[in-house]
């Protein structure tokens, strides 16, 4: 089990980034968060196997219709695994 906070800047907020974030990383069984952060970007902690991870970072870089992703900058973290992936 691993985990990574991804930061993701652009066009991101008010386009249901968060949801559908949330949709994929459920699909995906990972365990996390999606929040907006006061300076426009979106905060995502994801959470589980490696090759989901990877698979949600890709789709984290070109998010859903209506966003435009400038940039994703991830990083692994060592955090308490949340047991469900939540928006905020």
């Amino acid at each position: 089990m691993e985990c990574r906070r991804c930061l993701v800047s652009g066009r991101v907020q008010g386009v249901f980034f968060r949801a559908s974030t949330r949709q994929q990383a459920i699909a995906l069984g990972l365990t996390g968060y999606a929040r907006n952060l006061p300076d426009g970007r979106v905060e995502v902690l994801a959470c589980g196997d490696e090759s989901a991870l990877q698979i949600l970072q890709a789709w984290l870089k070109q998010g859903p219709v209506g966003a435009t992703v400038n940039g994703v900058q991830c990083e692994k973290v060592d955090v308490t695994v949340p047991p469900d992936f939540s928006t905020t």
